[in-house]
């Protein structure tokens, strides 16, 4: 499908590329954050763009003597829809930098942003593959190797030696179950089964069973955090706690937006995530405290990847002079460190993918209120694929 629209994209190309430079030299400069907002994916979408939209309230909407205007479209949860609205944003809208948001809508906008030359932050999509397809790509977001390789290294060495696999069917999926079964098979550990389940309404019950009945120590779950609360409702309905199965994986299985409203249902699981609302640093406690001001709920790590986009744009037009000129930006980009919320963190300079911390986490209670609590700490993690360069 993506081939498909890519072909289809190639008339328009040469208009892209002729009208993408239009916004640079204005005193304007709009950010596209071409997000999904409705369908199945829009509580991903939803909170980057709050977290966005948080920064830019923080400070202020000029930078480098430019404007910032955030140009916010709704790919409906679609790659073919997000495609579309990339070439719209660059050649009718005339953005100077893009907000990237799925996978699947980066895959197929690659070609377009970079002969446009268009810089592209990515703040959602967490699949590590993607940073490879345009040279304009840098990342804020994380990647799931990240997170799925060190829960791998943390389980063998807490005596978890057998696990099932139970993931969502799509790119992330994927790569965090093969992430995962690639050290954690390496390490000595088994892997009695591996379970994919639709992205697509999904009823987890029949492969909660499948995965009980294989009798593991632990299953290891990637699921999107908009659908992790049905899951892991499932998980204690299905009695896989009580059978004493544990619950490990990365962090969105215990999304801290979700957190509050989980009542016990989350409690003792453990995950490997480059944020926690509960991260004891004053940055952290500020920007949580803000982030529930402004809209009423916990600030989670969609929220952290979208506010330290805008914080990478706005250093970037700082160091650039406000030129947007796309080689000139990523090149600020690269390299870029600074203290987010989450942590230490910094763009690769090579590849402009993030490096940041990932911190082993187990949910309690704190004040009677569900956590995720950190207790071990694996510092400046890059993307996996990258470490064995």
């Amino acid at each position: 499908m993506w081939n498909k629209a890519i072909a289809r994209s190639g008339i328009a190309l040469a208009a892209v590329v002729a009208l993408a430079g239009a916004a640079a030299g204005q005193d304007i400069v709009k950010v596209g954050m071409i997000m999904p907002l409705s369908d199945n994916l829009a509580a991903a979408g939803k909170q980057v763009l709050a977290g966005a939209r948080l920064y830019v309230a923080e400070h202020g909407s000029v930078v480098a003597g430019k404007r910032i205007e955030l140009l916010v479209r709704d790919d409906t949860s679609s790659f073919e829809v997000g495609r579309r609205l990339m070439q719209e944003a660059i050649t009718n809208d005339k953005v100077a930098i893009i907000g990237g948001g799925l996978t699947g809508d980066l895959m197929a906008g690659a070609p377009l942003i970079t002969e446009a030359k268009v810089p592209t932050v990515i703040m959602l999509s967490s699949t590590s593959a993607v940073i490879d397809k345009s040279p304009y790509f840098v990342r804020t977001s994380c990647t799931l190797a990240q997170s799925s390789g060190i829960v791998a290294d943390w389980a063998i060495k807490s005596g978890i030696n057998k696990v099932v696999t139970l993931v969502s069917d799509f790119a992330p999926g994927q790569e965090s179950e093969a992430t995962f079964k690639n050290r954690y098979l390496a390490a000595g550990g088994a892997i009695a089964e591996y379970i994919r389940v639709p992205l697509q309404n999904p009823d987890f019950a029949p492969f909660l069973q499948r995965a009980r009945d294989a009798a593991p120590q632990a299953i290891f779950a990637f699921i999107p955090s908009a659908q992790a609360n049905t899951f892991v409702k499932q998980f204690v309905e299905r009695g896989l706690d009580k059978a004493g199965i544990k619950l490990i994986g990365p962090g969105d299985i215990s999304d801290d937006e979700l957190l509050a409203s989980s009542g016990d249902t989350m409690l003792g699981t453990v995950t490997a995530h480059f944020y926690s609302a509960a991260h004891p640093s004053a940055i952290n406690r500020a920007f949580v405290e803000a982030y529930q001001k402004q809209n009423g709920t916990r600030a989670n790590f969609m929220v952290v990847s979208g506010y330290d986009g805008m914080h990478l744009i706005y250093e970037a037009l700082k160091k650039s002079g406000g030129s947007t000129d796309g080689k000139t930006l990523v090149a600020a980009m690269k390299g870029m460190a600074w203290e987010s919320p989450r942590g230490p963190m910094s763009i690769d300079p090579e590849t402009g993918d993030v490096v940041h911390n990932i911190y082993i986490r187990k949910v309690e209670k704190v004040s009677g209120e569900p956590e995720n609590v950190e207790f071990a700490t694996f510092e400046a993690v890059k993307d996996f694929r990258t470490a064995q360069r």
